[in-house]
This record gives structure tokens, sequence and C-alpha cells, in this order.
């Protein structure tokens, strides 16, 4: 009897991982590890360049390989804007 169950990639497991360390603590959308030429790449989006500043500190303990690109967009355009007085 075989698992149907999807076999991950190392990319995925390092993007599970990540993204369980940082659970509630940034709104990371679209969250994506890539490795490439032996390193990695991170895309997503979010609203603060803390959050983004997070994500890739917390690639950085969990592997040795470099990071090559931090692609995550900071979209400060959703950020709720304030009522004027």
């Amino acid at each position: 009897m075989s698992d149907n169950l999807p076999t991950l990639t190392p990319a995925d497991q390092l993007e599970r991982l990540v993204q369980g360390r940082l659970f509630g603590q940034c709104g990371i959308s679209d969250l994506r590890v890539l490795i490439e030429n032996q390193g990695i790449v991170l895309r997503g989006q979010t609203t603060t360049y803390y959050a983004k500043q997070l994500v890739q500190h917390a690639v950085m303990d969990v592997t040795d390989l470099p990071i090559l690109a931090n692609e995550i967009e900071v979209c400060t355009d959703a950020l709720p804007r304030r009522k004027p007085r």
C-alpha cells in the first residue's frame, strides 16, 4: 500500500521550517524559499521592513546556505491609513 503524500523538496522543507519559526511574529504573505545556484532566494510580500528582516534572520538560523537575494516586497500601500481629524 503506497501513500500518495507529496514529497517535499528541500526548499519546501526549509520554507515550512521558517514559517513555523515565525508563526504569529510577522505578516508575510506568499512566502517562497527557493534554492538556486547553491544559495537561497526569498520571495513574498509584507507590510514592514522589520518583517522582511525577521524572515532573513530565521533562514540564516536554520541553514548554512548563503542568501543570494531577499526579494520579499515591502508593500506600504497595504498599511491602514489614519483618518484625518
